[in-house]
This record gives structure tokens, C-alpha cells and sequence, in this order.
């Protein structure tokens, strides 16, 4: 059975990004969404593994996300990755506080993105 990834980002280049980078690992479904209100809507119909998202979104971000999925018994256990442009030590020390397992800052190289899904996951990525 196959792990599933919901990845929250509104830019659809980094989406694409994100998605060709992970495309490496095996067994990975992702479903991708371009809001945190589009990763609301789909995180009680999915039973994902892991979420990436991005802070900066419209409507709801993806710090109010994370607040969402720790406050939720059914969420709160689900490994999340912040990926972003804000890169101050007050930003990330926040979103780790908030509960994200990682914080990871843009640009990234493909490998450390794969590195942490597949550590996260538990999948071994081929070699």
C-alpha cells in the first residue's frame, strides 16, 4: 500500500517542482492543492502520511494549516514540512513550534526534499 502526500502550495511552478522531485520515490500518491482552504477541503476525505506546504498562501495559510491539523486528534500525528521563502530564525522557530516536523527553505536542492519525505515516510529511495 502506498503512501499518501498532500502538498499545499499556490505556485504552480513550485508544485511542479515539488512533484518531479518526489516523483523518485516509490509508492508515493500526491495530491496537490493551491490553497490552504483547497488542503482543508481534501485532508478529511484523504488519510494522508505527510503534508508540505508553503506559508504564504491567500486565504488561509499554510501556518493556520498546521494549526488546523495539530488541533485535530484525527491530524495532529501527521509529519509536516514547511516549505518557503521566509527564511528569518523567528519564522521557523514558530512554525516548529507550531508542530511542523522540518522547515525547509527556498530554493532546495530535489535531494533534500527526497531525503526528508522518504526519512518521514519511512521509504527507501532507490538508488
Amino acid at each position: 500500500m502506498g503512501k499518501k502526500l498532500l502538498v499545499a502550495e499556490d505556485s504552480a511552478t513550485m508544485r511542479q517542482l515539488i512533484v518531479a522531485a518526489l516523483s523518485r520515490i516509490p509508492d508515493l500518491e500526491i495530491v496537490e492543492c493551491q490553497s490552504g482552504f483547497e488542503a482543508l477541503k481534501a485532508i478529511p476525505r484523504v488519510r494522508f502520511d505527510m503534508v508540505l506546504t508553503d506559508i504564504n498562501m491567500p486565504d488561509i495559510n499554510g501556518l493556520e494549516l498546521i494549526g488546523f491539523l495539530k488541533s485535530n486528534p484525527d491530524t495532529r500525528n501527521i509529519p509536516i514540512v514547511i516549505i518557503t521563502t521566509e527564511s528569518s530564525k523567528r519564522d521557523q522557530v514558530k512554525g516548529l513550534a507550531l508542530g511542523a516536523s522540518e522547515y525547509l527553505i527556498k530554493p532546495f536542492s530535489p535531494e533534500r526534499l527526497q531525503e526528508l519525505v522518504s526519512r518521514h515516510l519511512q521509504i527507501q529511495l532507490p538508488q
